[in-house]
This record gives C-alpha cells, sequence and structure tokens, in this order.
C-alpha cells in the first residue's frame, strides 16, 4: 500500500503516467473507477478548491466523499504517541485512522502547520500520523507541502508547451520568486513548487528577498538532488532582474522566513520592505515570454498586478481546474494499488 505524501516519494515516470489519466479524465470526466469506494476528506483548515475539487472528483468517478472537520462535528484529535490525554482532544489519531479506514477506501488530510516553532512542524506529524496508523491509503490535500497543487501545474505546463512532448520542460527556466503579503504564510506550494520543477527537468531559479526566506533545507536539497538526475541546477538568487532574464515560467507564491517562525515581528519589517517583489509587467517583459500562475487564493496588485493575472500567459486558471483532474487520478492510483 503507498501513500500520496510528497511527490519527492514517486519517481517522475509515475508521475506522469498520472497526469497523462488526468489528461483522459479531463476529456470523460466521468467514470466509475471508483464506483461504490468512500473517501474521508479531513479538514483542519479553511479550503475552497481542495475541499470542492476532491469532493466533486471522488463523485465524478461512482465514490462517495466524507468531508470531516472540527466546525463539522468531529472530536479533538490527539496525536502524540503516550499522551496522557487530559486537555482538550477527545480522540486519538490511531483511533481516527484505524475506524475511518474500516469505513473508507482512502483518507485526505488537510492541516497546516500551527506556526509556533518550525522544528516540530517541520516534522508533519498529523500526515505522518494518518499515514502510519491508517490501513488504507493516505493523500496530502496541504500540510508543510502541497503536492497535489504541484502536479496540476505541470499538467498545465504541459498543456501549454506541448502536451504530445514529455519532455517538453526539460530545460526550460522555472522562477519560483517570493511575493509580498501582510501575513507570513506557509511555505508549502513554495516547498512542493521547487521539487517537482527540479523533477520534471527545469532549471530552477529560487527569488526571495533575502537568505532568511530561502525553503528548508529538506526541500532545497531534494530539488537539487532531482535537479543534479535530470542534468539542471537550482540557483537562489536576491537580485530580481537576475531572477526574471529569460524565464520561461514564473510561479508567484508568499512565505514567512523559517528563521522568525512564530516570532514574526521582528519579520514584518522586512517583508513591508519587499513589496516591490510584485510580479508585474515591467517584470514580464524580462522573460521568455514566459507563463506565469499562481496557486490561489492570490490578492490582486500585491502579489500580482490586474494586468499580468489577467493576460494571455496566465496559466492559474488551467492549474485550479486541473487539481480536480490530478487528484482523480491520484485516488484512482491509490485506491487501484
Amino acid at each position: 500500500m503507498r501513500h500520496f505524501l510528497n511527490t519527492a516519494d514517486w519517481t517522475r515516470s509515475e508521475l506522469q503516467a498520472m497526469i497523462d489519466d488526468a489528461r483522459a479524465m479531463k476529456a470523460a470526466p466521468i467514470g466509475d473507477a471508483l464506483k461504490d469506494k468512500t473517501v474521508a476528506l479531513l479538514f483542519l483548515n479553511n479550503s475552497l478548491r481542495t475541499r470542492t475539487s476532491f469532493d466533486v472528483g471522488a463523485r465524478q468517478l461512482g465514490a462517495h466523499a466524507v468531508v470531516l472537520s472540527p466546525s463539522g462535528g468531529m472530536w479533538p484529535l490527539e496525536f502524540e504517541d503516550g499522551a496522557v490525554m487530559d486537555g482538550e482532544a477527545e480522540e486519538h489519531v490511531k483511533e481516527a485512522a484505524a475506524v475511518l479506514s474500516r469505513y473508507c477506501d482512502l483518507i485526505g488530510v488537510r492541516a497546516f502547520p500551527k506556526f509556533v516553532d518550525w522544528s516540530e512542524d517541520r516534522k508533519d506529524k498529523i500526515l505522518n500520523a494518518f499515514a502510519k496508523y491508517a490501513t488504507v491509503p493516505v493523500v496530502n490535500m496541504e500540510t508543510i507541502t502541497h503536492p497535489c497543487q504541484e502536479m496540476a501545474h505541470v499538467m498545465a505546463l504541459q498543456e501549454r508547451f506541448d502536451a504530445d512532448d514529455l519532455g517538453a520542460l526539460d530545460g526550460k527556466k522555472f522562477l519560483l520568486t517570493w511575493t509580498y503579503h501582510p501575513k507570513p504564510l506557509n511555505t508549502a506550494v513554495a516547498n512542493s513548487a521547487l521539487m517537482i520543477a527540479a523533477k520534471f527537468g527545469m532549471k530552477s531559479t529560487l527569488l526571495c528577498p533575502t537568505k532568511d526566506y530561502i525553503l528548508d533545507e529538506r526541500y532545497m536539497d531534494q530539488a537539487q538532488k532531482d535537479a543534479a538526475a535530470n542534468g539542471c541546477e537550482v540557483t537562489v538568487t536576491h537580485d530580481i532582474d537576475e531572477a526574471y532574464d529569460g524565464a520561461d515560467v514564473v510561479y508567484a507564491k508568499s512565505w514567512g522566513a523559517l528563521p522568525f517562525f512564530g516570532n514574526w515581528e521582528p519579520e514584518k519589517p522586512i517583508r513591508d520592505a519587499h513589496k516591490h517583489f510584485i510580479v508585474d509587467e515591467e517584470k514580464m517583459r524580462k522573460t521568455n515570454n514566459a507563463l506565469v500562475s499562481h496557486c490561489l487564493p492570490m490578492r490582486r496588485n500585491v502579489k500580482m498586478t490586474d494586468a499580468v493575472f489577467d493576460g494571455p500567459t496566465c496559466i492559474a486558471y488551467e492549474e485550479a481546474e486541473n487539481r480536480l483532474h490530478v487528484q482523480k487520478a491520484i485516488m484512482k492510483a491509490l485506491v487501484r494499488g
């Protein structure tokens, strides 16, 4: 039995097979591949695209989705082994995962960091606890990585560059750029974006204001490893002109600086001083007529200007739609083993 926790756990050919299946289902959305199956979707955080796309995708393939959240009546859970449960938690993840495994054929988990201590949050305890104790496949619906989002992104890129050429992304310059946000955000999408770009053979550049915004070494190292396997490398820069020069893909995302994790006040002046990292027309003119995207939700004219987002090279809506299709392919692959 395999889980879908991170794209790093799967080979490029395995991921490509799921994307190919997603393309087929995009052309013919309704099927019975998951007929009479049940999918439990645990949302410990808010969601629009993920909740809708997983629910709709399950139904389109004949499955029934059960959406669970603390606000919807689910018991508060404990995730620490050996815990003395005399606090708020009423149920341990051991029992929750075991019981859901007897009811359902797959479990999806969405659980963001607590933003207190990165040394603890980076352990991804909630997701890994379900993977440990469930006896059915578990899929990551976003925790400290967001693999489903980046599968949808790669699918959208392949569709635009050359859907029939599986090597169409090889050698493309992929720019992952930090953008301003009034609040420090999760690094999940940035982590996944950098890794999957490297895995699919793109020459990746990480643009961020200072070294404090470089991603966790686990994801940097994985991206470097996959890039090297494809004869590429991952470059880190704080120079906007250098980063945008000749880029084929621009991916915009906001995230908080890990050295300030849980202590955001000292980080705020740094963020506020770099509002000019917004993706705008002037920067895009430095690129190779690059495709541009964002995972959504996105604050217009803060992260990206209206002119860029609503322009012909933006693939954010295609990427969002592809969440539906790649997640169907992922669920099929997991349930079928």
